[in-house]
């Protein structure tokens, strides 16, 4: 009920914006700055996830935690998008988004509302060197498969271990 509330509501008050500004400063005025600010937006948005990922591919290459570029990364691309969305309203919370302090605040804000379980069974290990993997293997005869009634690829009721 909450969501369709806020895809009803958010157009609405863009509109009632829209009638404002326009009204006030003229509809060519309105429309220009609706382009400016998508291109000022997109451009330092594009600018800022650039850095984002090359700080969140550092993290990974030192296998440190990626989780605080990649909430950033997130944050960025709804910022893009809004701003990429003509209206003032999502224009200011956009350009808000913009700014590292005003989405580090987010990022807490939304952290605390949330639990985290994490294993260390798959934890990722830089590679420190070559690694060796033990394995068994048997040479088939090509004419065996038709022997055994399968196809060599998968395991019939006739399988290796059974013979």
């Amino acid at each position: 009920m909450i969501l369709f509330l806020v895809f009803l509501l958010i157009p609405v008050i863009e509109i009632v914006l829209f009638i404002e500004v326009g009204g006030v400063i003229g509809v060519w005025a309105t429309i220009a700055i609706i382009f400016l600010t998508a291109a000022i937006g997109a451009t330092v948005a594009r600018a800022q996830g650039l850095s984002t990922l090359g700080e969140l591919q550092s993290r990974l290459d030192a296998g440190a935690d990626p989780r605080e570029p990649m909430a950033h990364g997130a944050l960025l691309l709804i910022a893009g998008l809004l701003l990429l969305t003509p209206g003032f309203m999502t224009d200011a919370i956009g350009f808000s988004l913009l700014i590292p302090a005003v989405r580090a605040a987010a990022i807490r804000r939304i952290a605390s509302h949330m639990t985290v379980h994490t294993s260390h069974r798959g934890a990722h290990r830089p590679h420190s060197g070559p690694t060796t993997v033990d394995g068994e293997y048997e040479v088939v005869d090509e004419d065996e498969p038709a022997k055994r009634g399968d196809s060599g690829w998968t395991r019939g009721p006739h399988s290796i271990d059974s013979q």
